[in-house]
């Protein structure tokens, strides 16, 4: 077997022709997917952290490469001069930074996870404020295995306090999915407070046929945030909420690629039509997206069905499953207009966070 390896750089789902940064639009872009990482967090958290069992389904060479990389990118991760260089690199003026997912905490106790989010936001507060002209907004976390209240009010310490626009939650907490009736207050302040809720998977609960060839992130990623999607729409939060503004992270994973199906259920059999007065698809169509799907024809396709003000710049960075040319892959969508482009590079990123 050759040396376990990986690589940070241009994708291979699709050709590449003049990189993004010298064909970008006039106007301001934007990455709303970008990680950062509290370390401080990351110690306070340590002693509580139990190993995942998951990991022992995951193949050897998946394991090795998954300690590489958090080994390899914490750089990226904490130090501003290195995120900026890429940044420069990839044509992006601003971001709209994240937790990195495993610093939201879900599998501590509740009360050291409700710490453990406090300290993350504080230190996220430090690094926007550390860089205030190209970081202009950030999401932050909240302990959702404390329950509904306990999220609800980290969410506006979060908004009203630290500045933030919103937060990032995890495509499910532990055994809890988002849609869980405990969960109902942190949706209710998310809708009041105008918060931007993005919904970043964990991978897929179920490892057993994730082991191999990175499945559990190539395939269960997607899935996890198709899950977390469909839970939302059935059990009724979107139609409870709708003021509430979602971003979906890697193109909001499987659904939308094929939502005709979930509709064809509502019509077709009163176990999936549930209570909802509408066709599920209604509610899909109000979650905004991010650009991190690899092809020009899935983007396409996104732009299509949602409209392009849904679609939002993302790059994930700075992990190996990351898009390293975003405005380049916004550029390789043919039947996008100048404006198209201009507006999911960043226009729409501006009117989402209020940049």
């Amino acid at each position: 077997m050759p040396e376990p390896n990986n690589r940070y750089g241009l994708t291979a789902a699709r050709r590449h022709g003049r990189p993004g940064r010298e064909t970008r639009p006039g106007s301001l872009t934007v990455d709303v997917h970008a990680h950062v990482l509290v370390p401080a967090a990351a110690a306070f958290v340590q002693p509580h952290l139990t190993p995942d069992p998951r990991l022992a389904a995951y193949a050897r060479e998946t394991q090795i490469l998954s300690r590489r990389q958090d080994e390899d990118r914490l750089p990226n991760m904490t130090d501003l001069s290195l995120r900026m260089r890429d940044f420069d690199a990839m044509g992006i003026d601003a971001q709209v930074i994240s937790p990195a997912p495993g610093q939201c905490y879900y599998d501590v106790p509740a009360d050291i996870g409700a710490q453990a989010a406090r300290m993350v936001n504080q230190g996220i507060a430090a690094i926007m404020a550390a860089k205030r002209d190209r970081i202009p907004a950030a999401l932050g976390t909240v302990p959702l295995q404390a329950g509904g209240d306990a999220a609800a009010a980290e969410l506006e310490h979060c908004v009203r306090t630290l500045g933030f626009k919103g937060v990032e939650v995890l495509a499910h907490a532990g055994d809890l999915e988002l849609s869980d009736p405990s969960l109902e207050p942190f949706w209710a302040k998310a809708e009041a407070l105008g918060a931007v809720v993005f919904i970043h998977p964990a991978g897929f609960t179920e490892p057993r046929r994730f082991g191999r060839f990175y499945f559990s992130n190539v395939i269960g990623n997607p899935l996890d945030t198709a899950m977390a999607l469909h839970h939302l729409i059935f059990d009724g939060v979107l139609e409870r909420y709708p003021g509430l503004q979602i971003l979906a992270a890697h193109g909001g994973g499987y659904l939308p690629a094929y939502s005709g199906r979930i509709d064809h259920a509502w019509g077709a059999r009163s176990d999936a039509h549930g209570q909802l007065p509408k066709p599920p698809s209604t509610y899909l169509k109000r979650i905004y997206l991010d650009t991190i799907v690899f092809t020009p024809e899935q983007l396409e396709a996104l732009a299509g069905l949602f409209g392009v003000e849904k679609i939002l710049l993302g790059t994930d960075y700075p992990y190996d499953m990351g898009e390293y040319d975003p405005i380049g892959h916004i550029g390789s969508v043919a039947s996008f207009s100048d404006a198209d482009r201009a507006a999911i590079a960043g226009g729409n990123a501006k009117a989402l966070f209020g940049l």
